[in-house]
Parts: C-alpha cells; structure tokens; sequence
C-alpha cells in the first residue's frame, strides 16, 4: 500500500465541533429494552445511568456521506482516513455530575490525537477524540474516545488475531451475555450506528475476514458498566477506563468478569472471549 502521510492528518489535531440535544426519555427506554434491564428507566428529572448517555448526539450523515462499510468516509472532527478498516479501541469516562433527564446539553468534540503506528496485525491509525457533555449546571461527563483504523483483509483471508491473554483467576463476579443478530441490530439503531460488521453478516465474513458479526465495542463497554453497578450497590461511578484487546461475535456466548478493588476505592472487570481469554479489560472508580 502506498505510504500514509502522517504529518497531513496530524494537522487536523484541533478540529471542534459543538452539538445540542435533549436528555429524553425515549433513548432511555431502547437501552433498558435492548440490555434487559429490571430496574425502571428514569424518569424527568432523575439521574441518567452512567453510560447511557450513548443515546444522545446520534451522527446522522447522508447516505452519500457513507463509505463501503456503511461508516461515513470523514466527518465531525475526523479527516478522511486512508484505512479502511475501523474499530472502538477505548475509551475513558469521568462522571463530573450526573446528567438529569430532560436537561438541554451539550457536547464538544475535538480531535486531541492522531497516531500512525505499525502494529502486529499491519499499518493502524489510531484516532482520540475528548468529548465534553455539558448540562445547564456545567460540565458532566468527560469522553476520550479512541478509535482504530486498519489495512483491508486480503480477498479470502482471515482477520489476523489479535495476542490472547489470560485473566486473573477465581474472580468473585461473573456474568453470561448471550449475543445474537437481534441485540446488535436492536443496539445499532439505538445509537444510529451504520457500521456493516454488526448486522451484514455477509460483509463482516466476506470483507472483512471476521467468523460472524462483530459485538459493538460500546455495547460491552456498557455490559461492563452496568456489570459494576450491580455489583456495588448504593457506590457512585465517578470513572471507567475501557482497553478493548479482542473482537466478541455473535457465533457464542461470552462472560463478563470482575472484583473489588483492595483499598474499596474501585474494581476491575473484564469480557472475556468463549476460550477464556481477555477481549476487553476495565477499571472503575467510585466517588
């Protein structure tokens, strides 16, 4: 592949862009349905769940906008990228005060890094994006939101495996996800997600290289999330730092792991692949 000029996609470090919504009800309601939550969905005036906020400032690009994997080519305060291949590689949350439901917000987004890294599956690009939400009283949450971008998967090949690694053992906390077409497709509308590895079966295998459609990294994220708060009732959330290691697919289940810090100050939890190894790996802190 022709070379990547690094040095011309740094110079859109910088880029901002300011967008307005409302903290409503009814993306709240699609995130209890799609996670089969019991607890009721909050209502005018209460505490958004941590992590909910992912059914707030919705990309809604044309349909010309769009590249062949459904994702728009460029847009918001990313360049065109040379890579064809993007996926969610992390994220780190800090919960400043809670986001009331019905609250007016607001979002700033700005593109803080761009890295052009060889790594052990070929070229990348890895993208960091700080997202601030803001409500009448202030600012609320903080985002870095890191994506990656990688070369195209040889006509027939596989995609390459990422490097396994084993959790640590006897881990108090435990939890069964079962993923199937219906949730990906039930999670990709309610966060407007076009993204063709999570309901093209065709394309995830075909294109791709991948064994079946790809687990939203945003939606084990959230897993994990609300994995915490059932685990340490009555603790406040103040931060979750997210590294996602290895793809999850629909084809079997997968767990969810996790236990208290020593000092009670947080915890650590992970989603492990069916073989038992690490596919996606946090770390909370309470209030």
């Amino acid at each position: 592949m022709a070379a990547i000029d690094g040095e011309a996609l740094r110079r859109h470090i910088g880029a901002r862009t300011v967008e307005e919504d409302v903290a409503s009800e009814a993306p709240l309601r699609a995130i209890a349905a799609t996670f089969g939550r019991s607890e009721p969905p909050p209502r005018p005036g209460a505490p958004i769940p941590p992590g909910w906020h992912i059914g707030y400032f919705l990309p809604m690009p044309p349909p010309s906008a769009l590249a062949a994997d459904g994702l728009p080519r460029s847009g918001g305060v990313l360049p065109e990228v040379p890579l064809p291949r993007r996926m969610y590689a992390g994220s780190r949350l800090t919960f400043h005060a809670p986001l009331l439901v019905g609250d007016a917000i607001r979002r700033e987004t700005e593109l803080t890094d761009l890295q052009v890294r060889e790594g052990g599956t070929g070229m990348l690009i890895l993208a960091t994006q700080t997202r601030r939400i803001f409500t009448p009283r202030g600012l609320a949450l903080s985002e870095v939101y890191e994506t990656v971008f990688r070369e195209a998967v040889p006509p027939g090949a596989a995609s390459p495996v990422p490097r396994r690694s084993e959790p640590p053992p006897d881990l108090p906390w435990r939890r069964t996800i079962v993923p199937d077409a219906v949730t990906l497709f039930r999670f990709s509308a309610l966060t407007f997600n076009p993204h063709r590895i999570h309901y093209d079966r065709a394309y995830a295998r075909e294109v791709e290289g991948y064994p079946g459609l790809v687990v939203h990294g945003p939606l084990v994220q959230t897993c994990l999330i609300d994995l915490v708060r059932d685990a340490s009732p009555g603790r406040t959330i103040a931060g979750f730092s997210l590294r996602a290691r290895a793809p999850l697919f629909d084809d079997a289940p997968f767990a969810l792991v996790g236990r208290p810090g020593a000092d009670g100050r947080g915890c650590e939890v992970w989603a492990l692949t069916p073989a038992g190894t690490i596919a996606t790996e946090a770390t909370a802190t309470f209030a």
